[in-house]
């Protein structure tokens, strides 16, 4: 998630100095929230103790993994029912036609934003057919998958499975669904910290990946985002520091290397965590982060500036400055926004600021929200550890908060593609504790939450 905007107070600072706000998922994202220490981000799975009243992180959801699930699943559509299903299970290589019709040239400076999810295919194949359908029987044009590089190219330089992938881009295709491909997670051969993620040794191994996934999908992956949360070290982990100019450098060799093989496709910057502490090695506030990548030509090197933000418990309208006046204020159980307020609570103060920074500098350029969403844990027994303000929003909370953003989003002017985190994540995962799962619209057992109708039914044209 992120924002603008420099000097926290001291007095405050003493209140967030272990804090962070990330994306979820960053890895997956979630869906941005803040993280108590800052030592755990250097792992690939943290496990995160805020103290009363400060934010904390869902684990990244970034890297695929086979997850098993034991509750039985429901309908989620008129037209489909699904059976029970087990966890999936690695699939022999399989092969797409290398070739396909381009599709449609899309604007690049949109009036309207378009709708989307983010969906997990990659862990339960078997199910991704429906899952891909269900969106587009929801009325979304757009899904977001994560492809890990570690996870198609681990083997070796030059070694690919695509067995998973080639399935994925088949089923997106069958249902007339844009892709957004998160690329990022370096493999162990590629340097970079592995396995803590971060910028490859040689960013020309990077590129050459693209080039071979942009190959083998021809016309079938609408946009690719560039990596993810580059302004914390768990993800851009370089030894050093966290640089802006850096990540500049190494989105600069993507974008001429997408451009080249076709012009056509988007190009979204890696989205920034919003964060609640500045130390410059472990974790950059996100305001300043983007001041920095500006200031380094960002712009010249992206289509959409990519950005995350979660909602926690105060809706997609307040600002940071206004949690006071908030429905909730008095008797939500979760204090953070209220008595620490700071920007990165709050998802208008994050996507506006974003918003004036860059048009500050081009007018025409737009955010894309590549995870956005709220949690609710009612249904669940508690929400995960550290996710206290899962518990304050009820379902129905959910369902109004991110129709809600969806409209706010659409009405700002300066959004182009926005995805909810998530879908899917719900019974995909082994259980509700996980941290990921009181975002996902679906539960643990398959079945549609209150959001899912909201969003199927809500207006998604000017």
């Amino acid at each position: 998630m992120s924002k603008s905007s420099g000097q926290i107070a001291l007095a405050l600072l003493l209140v967030l100095c272990s804090l962070v706000v990330v994306g979820c998922k960053g890895s997956q994202t979630t869906p941005t929230v803040a993280v108590q220490n800052t030592t755990a981000l250097r792992t690939p799975k943290p496990t995160f103790t805020p103290q009363p009243g400060e934010p904390a992180t869902p684990a990244d959801a970034g890297t695929p993994t086979d997850e098993g699930v034991s509750a039985a699943e429901a309908t989620l559509a008129p037209t489909m029912t699904v059976a029970a299903a087990g966890p999936a299970s690695p699939d022999e290589p399989t092969a797409v036609p290398a070739t396909a019709t381009p599709s449609p040239v899309k604007s690049l400076r949109m009036d309207s934003p378009e709708y989307g999810m983010q969906i997990f295919p990659w862990w339960r194949p078997e199910v991704g057919s429906r899952d891909f359908q269900v969106v587009a029987e929801a009325g979304f044009s757009w899904a977001k998958v994560n492809f890990g590089w570690r996870e198609i190219e681990g083997a070796g330089k030059g070694v690919f499975d695509w067995s998973r992938t080639d399935e994925i881009v088949r089923m997106a295709a069958e249902n007339d669904i844009d892709l957004v491909i998160r690329v990022d997670h370096q493999p162990a051969w590629a340097g970079g910290g592995f396995p803590v993620n971060g910028p490859p040794d040689d960013y020309a191994g990077y590129y050459a990946f693209l080039e071979e996934l942009l190959t083998r999908y021809e016309g079938k992956v609408q946009a690719i985002e560039v990596w993810n949360e580059q302004n914390l070290d768990r993800e851009w982990q370089t030894g050093s520091g966290l640089v802006p100019a850096q990540y500049v450098e190494f989105l600069s060799g993507a974008y001429e290397t997408i451009k080249a093989h076709n012009s056509d496709i988007i190009v979204i910057s890696g989205a920034l965590s919003p964060t609640g502490v500045h130390d410059g090695i472990t974790v950059y506030d996100d305001f300043l982060y983007m001041d920095g990548l500006l200031e380094a030509g960002l712009l010249d090197y992206t289509d959409c500036v990519g950005a995350h933000h979660n909602g926690y418990n105060i809706g997609p309208d307040v600002a940071f400055d206004q949690t006071g006046s908030a429905p909730d204020a008095a008797t939500a159980s979760f204090r953070g926004p209220f008595d620490n307020p700071h920007h990165s609570w709050s998802f208008k103060t994050t996507l506006d600021t974003y918003a004036e920074k860059v048009r500050a500098i081009d007018p025409e350029m737009k955010l894309c929200i590549t995870e956005f969403g709220w949690a609710s844990s009612e249904g669940y027994d508690a929400p995960p550890e550290g996710f206290g303000f899962a518990a304050d929003n009820t379902l129905e909370e959910q369902a109004t908060y991110i129709v809600d953003a969806y409209q706010q989003m659409r009405e700002s002017g300066y959004v182009w593609l926005t995805f909810l985190f998530n879908f899917d994540y719900g019974n995909k995962s082994g259980g509700p504790s996980n941290d990921n799962v009181p975002y996902s619209i679906i539960d643990v057992n398959g079945v549609p939450r209150p959001a899912y109708g909201a969003i199927s039914a809500m207006e998604k044209t000017p």
